[in-house]
């Protein structure tokens, strides 16, 4: 709620005002987990990159979640392993 209801809303239907935000209500892109995940990790077009603000496991839980609630019913659950996977490699020091 904190982080995608601010642009996506909390019914999940989008909004179009300065920006155009998607709904995530009914969004067919959510049938490909893996979509979800890139997105929500390295972000896309006006989308922020938002993963680097939460753990492997949050980010799993956030990706499950808007594709199991809001009208969708996408299966195949994403692991915390595969987005620890799914992150870009930090830089060397």
């Amino acid at each position: 709620m904190a982080i995608c209801a601010a642009c996506h809303q909390a019914d999940s239907m989008g909004a179009v005002g300065a920006g155009a935000y998607p709904a995530l209500a009914g969004n067919s892109n959510l049938a490909s987990a893996d979509y979800v995940l890139r997105v929500v990790i390295r972000g896309q077009r006006g989308m922020p990159p938002v993963g680097g603000m939460m753990s492997d496991e949050q980010v799993a839980d956030v990706v499950n979640y808007v594709r199991s609630h809001f009208g969708n019913d996408y299966r195949g659950r994403v692991s915390a392993a595969a987005v620890q996977a799914a992150r870009p490699p930090s830089p060397s020091p």
